[in-house]
């Protein structure tokens, strides 16, 4: 018998945390590989982007609290399929590349993968967001021991042990969180190559400046937090 909100056909539950990508969405949403949902967050959007999802046939949760990590872990308690991946949604990412990090997770050679963006133009990628992306996967192995080179935006893990991590970072640093307590728990993490290509629209983090530097002070902001609070991170 299955739970309320679960398909026996849907096995992936891919989370979009979404402010304003209403342009985006159409070809995002039509790109997803058979067995896997869409759950767009619609973290505050003041376009279409809710109806436009729902319109392409995506399931539609709202988070009212702004925040990447507020957004991404309502998806996450909003999944009900054994994997849950996670994909930004301002198309700079193609969903039918979502097999490259979830199928390591179905055949159980690891428990978290991330996707290394490997940018398919030089437009791809701001020099800022380039060179933040280099001090924050630094400060990623520092802590870890790990050989990764990137936060990774597109990532999958088992979703009730995703869960049974109980993450609370709401901000930038959410993504951090998840490799610190997944490597405090003995998990295995793969990086993998994905596609990067420029985004549709207007980033709201690492496309400005403002919100690089939010970003790599959230991520500070956690590691320090965990050290003060003895939390191993490897």
């Amino acid at each position: 018998m299955t739970n309320p909100g679960e398909r026996p056909d849907i096995t992936v539950d891919v989370v979009f945390p979404c402010l304003n990508e209403e342009q985006a969405l159409p070809w995002l949403l039509g790109r997803l590989p058979a067995g896997y949902r869409a759950i767009v967050v619609d973290n505050g959007s003041t376009d279409r982007s809710a109806e436009v999802a729902r319109e392409h046939g995506a399931t539609v949760v709202t988070e009212a609290r702004r925040g990447f990590g507020a957004a991404a872990h309502t998806g996450l308690m909003a999944a009900t399929a054994p994997y849950v991946a996670f994909c930004d949604a301002d198309a700079s990412m193609d969903p039918a590349d979502l097999p490259l990090v979830v199928d390591p997770i179905r055949s159980g050679q690891v428990e978290l993968v991330l996707g290394r963006r490997r940018p398919t133009t030089r437009a791809a990628w701001p020099i800022h967001a380039r060179i933040a992306n280099l001090v924050l996967a630094l400060l990623m192995r520092n802590a870890t021991g790990l050989p990764l080179h990137d936060l990774g935006p597109m990532r999958a893990a088992n979703r009730p042990a995703l869960v049974a991590l109980a993450l609370t970072d709401r901000r930038s640093g959410y993504p951090l969180e998840m490799v610190l307590r997944g490597n405090a728990e003995g998990w295995r993490i793969r990086e993998v190559d994905t596609p990067y290509a420029p985004r549709v629209g207007r980033s709201k983090v690492t496309g400005t400046v403002k919100g690089t530097i939010t970003a790599v002070r959230d991520m500070s902001r956690l590691l320090r937090e965990q050290r003060r609070a003895g939390v191993p991170t490897s």
